[in-house]
């Protein structure tokens, strides 16, 4: 059986949550799935979609996805998307253009 440690989660992501939770919308941290698969899930307006949060304050090369998630964006067929703030996850949900 395989151990897994505590899934580590961006200084920003209960910022972002909670924002989203204010702006209407449904979500589920994902980050203990791991191997890849995106932090959130996110429904708003009958939309679906997986966002990964990176933390905007953060070097670029600490915000680059890993191997595993690399691959998973580029397999999925659905929507997915990388934040690094409350604002880039209010855009790509449309609550706020």
């Amino acid at each position: 059986m395989e151990m897994r440690r505590a899934a580590r989660v961006d200084d920003n992501q209960r910022e972002i949550v909670e924002a989203l939770r204010r702006a209407g919308c449904s979500v589920w941290s994902l980050a203990g799935v791991g191997k890849g698969f995106p932090d959130l899930a996110v429904g708003f307006r009958g939309c679906n979609l997986f966002l990964e949060v990176k933390d905007g304050s953060k070097p670029p090369c600490k915000r680059k996805l890993t191997p595993d998630e690399e691959a998973f964006h580029t397999s999925w067929r659905g929507h997915v998307a990388v934040v690094e703030s409350v604002e880039d996850a209010l855009k790509i949900v449309g609550v706020v253009r």
